[in-house]
């Protein structure tokens, strides 16, 4: 088993800490295997297995606990008043009224409080209208390319296994099913897929016309890390078309997309003007595996987007908000403002061995007026620093500390 280690310390960080730990991702990122795994190092610190009460509401023999008042009085008469208790609830969506579950154990000031849920109910913008307590969360995605290079100890050409990387799935099952008999991933990915726009969005949101959102989907996947404006889409999707699709209907199956977690949006940030655009952000797929079910592009099409798309979810993971940057008539990819209140710019290109290439992403970071460390982020070998850029290999760059280089 792989240690999701940067999940675990932030775990290990807010332990006893008066929030309620939500854990959030796409189905079948491994929440519920990381809160197994927080469990066992609660007890190898010496936390007493009777103050731990851990509960998978889809297992069989926990399926009739579905009373939320019931299961309430079932896990606080075993708790007793001075002493610290540790309470996991993995799939709660499964409990009835499971916000007032939650809300109710939280009031006991001995209990550390850890939650998972399905994204159908789960879902980011509903979290603070759900929970009247205090919660953080904690966003779980598939392996970055260091855990998946765990997975692989035995493969020694680094080079060799990120192209593996960025043209297969990195859900950890995946990665497994990969190793033993690779004509079963897709038939994986598949029910993922089918999971996440059947249950997660269409049965939750009521949508009757699942062709037009399939449509939707197939599009943004094939247009990962470019702008996206939902007018284009809608005019690209009625061209030729019987059937209309309104720019309000993609708004709002964009939205539905994001809430479950299969893209993530990066919003636009004016750099000289200071202020965030509203308009046309650029989108990302949680798992660069679900292409090859969705869109016709072959293995290695697009590389320079997958590249940009690793890129995203790796500063995801080591934190700040992430903006796709303008400077003036210039694109930079990526301005991550830290939670320092630091800033630090990135441009992604596969390779700028070409004089032409090398001077398009460089020029960008041209007239920014600060001094944040501006990184090139490339497959080349070279580094060097120029104009104050810091040119950086990506799979060094991804394999290194779990901070910024």
């Amino acid at each position: 088993m792989i240690i999701r280690e940067t999940y675990l310390q932030k775990l290990r960080e807010l332990r006893d800490q008066k929030l309620i730990k939500v854990v959030t991702g796409i189905r079948r990122s491994g929440k519920s295997t990381l809160l197994e795994a927080f469990k066992h190092e609660l007890i190898e610190s010496g936390v007493a297995k009777r103050n731990i009460v851990f509960l998978n509401f889809e297992e069989r023999e926990n399926v009739y606990l579905t009373n939320w008042t019931s299961l309430y009085d079932e896990i606080i008469k075993n708790i007793k008043s001075d002493k610290k208790y540790y309470v996991f609830l993995d799939e709660v969506q499964l409990v009835d009224d499971f916000e007032k579950l939650i809300n109710s154990l939280f009031t006991k000031k001995n209990i550390d409080l850890y939650v998972t849920g399905s994204n159908a109910y789960l879902l980011s913008s509903e979290l603070a209208t759900l929970l009247t307590g205090r919660y953080i969360s904690i966003n779980v995605q598939p392996y970055s390319f260091l855990e998946y290079t765990l997975a692989y100890s035995k493969e020694k050409n680094t080079d060799r296994l990120f192209r593996q990387y960025i043209n297969t799935s990195c859900f950890p099952e995946a990665v497994t099913l990969a190793k033993r008999n690779e004509t079963l991933v897709n038939d994986y990915l598949q029910s993922i897929y089918e999971t996440v726009v059947i249950k997660d969005i269409a049965q939750r949101y009521k949508l009757r016309n699942l062709h037009n959102l399939q449509r939707v989907i197939s599009l943004v996947f094939d247009s990962i890390g470019s702008y996206i404006s939902p007018t284009n889409i809608a005019a690209t999707l009625n061209k030729n078309s019987k059937k209309t699709i309104s720019h309000n209907t993609i708004i709002k199956y964009l939205e539905f997309l994001t809430n479950s977690y299969i893209i993530y949006a990066a919003p636009r940030y004016d750099i000289k003007g200071k202020e965030l655009l509203s308009t046309n952000p650029k989108y990302y797929l949680v798992d660069l595996g679900l292409k090859n079910i969705t869109t016709t592009n072959k293995y290695d099409a697009d590389l320079g987007r997958k590249l940009e798309n690793v890129v995203y979810f790796e500063l995801l993971r080591r934190g700040g908000k992430i903006y796709a940057g303008k400077n003036n008539d210039k694109e930079i990819d990526f301005v991550v403002q830290k939670p320092n209140n630091e800033r630090e710019y990135y441009q992604i290109a596969f390779t700028v061995n070409d004089e032409k290439t090398f001077e398009r992403e460089i020029s960008a970071f041209r007239n920014i007026r600060d001094n944040y460390p501006k990184f090139l982020l490339t497959l080349d070998f070279d580094k060097t620093s120029i104009e104050g850029i810091q040119k950086v290999n990506v799979i060094d760059w991804l394999l290194g500390a779990s901070h910024s280089p």
